[in-house]
């Protein structure tokens, strides 16, 4: 595994996760792999490609529990807000449609075609759709850019009536990101990154949250998170061994520490 030379300080090697991944490369086509062999095996209780607007990527994936649903988890991927889709990550639903849990899973707007302010509005729009459809309690959650979109729909300003969130190494700083190479297509500027940084806004009262992160993540997501979970005042914890691209895999896992937190209202 070669890694980029070291230098200090470097915005761009802060986030570059798949340079400490042993065989990071190998990751997203198995992610694909499992997320399909799982949408097979639910049959009729998977749903896909359900329209919440008009754009080319505002479809979602709803996947029914047996019996009644107690509410539903919202899952939204990462990429940084410039890749992956809902269909990469369909088996992460196992975890909450065991314990009796609907699970959506949306695709939204990319950059550069879209700013992060267009795809929280997306977020926004697909909550209030869920929650108006669908009855029970609404938590939000997802994983890096992700979790930055679960985060925003906790805040005050969207006026949300969601009952949780659970950002999963979410980006809750928008301001390191202006520096790297990546902000090329993401074009964050000052305002936006006001706007949107989860840790400048208020959580919204009745809202409980918890910040998750993985112990062996790059000390930027390390420090993400911790700044959320301080200025939001609510717990964060690290999974042992744990790195960027499979501290996601406890949610497929009904009994995991990280699917009991999810779903702690």
């Amino acid at each position: 595994m070669t890694r980029p030379p070291y230098a200090w300080p470097d915005p761009d090697r802060d986030y570059a996760n798949g340079a400490f991944i042993a065989d990071a490369a190998l990751f997203p086509a198995r992610w694909t792999e499992m997320a399909r062999a799982f949408r097979d095996s639910l049959g009729t209780r998977a749903h896909p490609d359900l329209p919440y607007g008009t754009g080319p990527r505002q479809f979602y994936d709803l996947f029914e529990p047996e019996g009644t649903a107690r509410g539903t988890v919202l899952f939204i991927h990462g990429g940084y807000w410039m890749a992956f889709g809902r269909e990469s990550w369909s088996h992460l639903a196992a975890g909450p449609l065991a314990r009796g849990w609907r699970v959506v899973m949306p695709s939204y707007s990319l950059a550069p075609d879209a700013s992060i302010t267009q795809m929280v509005q997306e977020m926004a729009d697909l909550t209030r759709l869920i929650l108006q459809d669908r009855p029970g309690p609404l938590i939000a959650t997802g994983h890096s850019a992700g979790g930055q979109l679960a985060a925003r729909l906790a805040c005050t300003d969207l006026a949300l009536p969601i009952a949780r969130t659970v950002p999963i190494s979410p980006l809750s700083e928008l301001g390191p990101l202006m520096a790297t190479k990546m902000n090329e297509t993401l074009g964050i500027t000052e305002d936006e990154a006001a706007r949107e940084s989860p840790a400048r806004l208020r959580r919204a009262p009745g809202i409980s949250a918890h910040i998750h992160v993985g112990a062996d993540e790059r000390p930027a997501f390390l420090a993400q998170a911790r700044i959320l979970a301080e200025e939001w005042s609510c717990p964060w914890s690290t999974a042992g061994g744990k790195h960027h691209f499979n501290v996601l895999d406890a949610l497929a896992d009904p009994g995991s520490a990280l699917t009991n937190t999810l779903l702690a209202l």
